[in-house]
């Protein structure tokens, strides 16, 4: 008998890299996500296959399971001096993941294992939160707080846990390291004037945060007038409202940052208004126009174009 997970993928709309510093910050889950289902083994190993969107096995491999006297936990990797580099990195991902996992509460056993399937439900390099959904997944499974196992297993805000956890839009808050998520209703009337654009490559969120910690200047000037903006946000009502407060805040990070907006960058001669989202440099944009204007992106070769109410739960 399977058990299955899933989780929603996310999105940043406003507060990125201050909301490391507890900037008040709006996030979206999406309709994009991962599912993992678990099905007893009889063999004291994980055997673990991930599909992608198109229903591919990308990963695959098997863990023997090693558990000592005081319930520790080692999960070998199998083959692992024949696979390759990426196959590796994945595997020892997992590994750390699992450990950590157990760590805080004792799930695997020498007695039986598991057959495990994780599949995406968008493409891997479009940034929708592979990993979140994937940590979120394993809490579930694990039974133990989602939060604590992606900062015992990595770092980050752990806003995209809380979008994995939550079906609609929230503001997210890291007090005194705690997370605050409350729901809010984010249905703009000019919705349909917003699309997210993808920039045909992957970021690493971990570099554009190294440059943001790197930077030592005080952030509460910062932290404060986002999560101003935040607010403005929600409340919005008209496309040039949005607009302004978009540009704002893009402008805001453009200077703390040192570097040129998305915009500046790539769009210079777009009509409309982007908004950066998440970690500067790839992933998605968001762009404000008409649908005449959206064609500007694929004349750009910039062809995946999700319209608001596609993307957002």
């Amino acid at each position: 008998m399977n058990t299955t997970f899933y989780s929603n993928g996310k999105l940043l709309l406003s507060g990125e890299y201050a909301v490391l510093d507890g900037a008040l910050s709006l996030a979206i889950p999406t309709k994009y996500g991962q599912l993992l289902s678990v099905k007893k083994n009889t063999e004291p190993k994980i055997i673990w296959s991930s599909l992608d969107e198109k229903g591919n096995v990308w990963f695959q491999n098997e863990f023997r399971i090693n558990i000592n006297t005081s319930s520790e936990i080692s999960l070998s990797i199998e083959k692992k001096d024949s696979l390759h580099k990426d196959t590796l990195s994945t595997a020892e991902t997992l590994v750390r993941i699992l450990s950590e996992a157990h760590k805080l509460h004792p799930f695997l056993s020498e007695k039986f294992g598991y057959i495990v399937e994780t599949k995406l439900t968008f493409p891997r390099n479009w940034g929708l939160g592979s990993s979140s959904t994937l940590i979120n997944n394993i809490a579930n499974w694990a039974q133990v707080d989602a939060y604590t196992l992606l900062w015992n297993s990595f770092s980050g805000s752990a806003y995209d846990i809380a979008c994995a956890k939550h079906n609609h839009p929230i503001t997210y808050k890291l007090n005194a390291g705690k997370p605050e998520v409350n729901r809010v209703t984010f249905d703009p009337p000019f919705k349909e004037q917003l699309y997210f654009i993808y920039l045909n490559q992957k970021q690493n969120s971990r570099d554009g945060i190294s440059r943001y910690k790197s930077i030592a200047l005080d952030k509460t000037d910062l932290i404060a007038a986002l999560s101003q903006i935040t607010n403005k946000i929600i409340y919005s009502t008209t496309i040039e409202e949005f607009n302004t407060l978009i540009t704002d805040h893009e402008n805001l990070l453009s200077d703390y940052l040192q570097i040129p907006t998305q915009k500046e960058n790539l769009f210079p001669d777009f009509t409309g208004c982007i908004k950066s989202l998440g970690a500067w440099g790839g992933d998605f944009i968001l762009a404000t126009g008409t649908p005449r204007e959206m064609r500007y992106f694929k004349r750009k070769g910039y062809p995946i174009m999700i319209p608001y109410k596609d993307m957002v739960l």
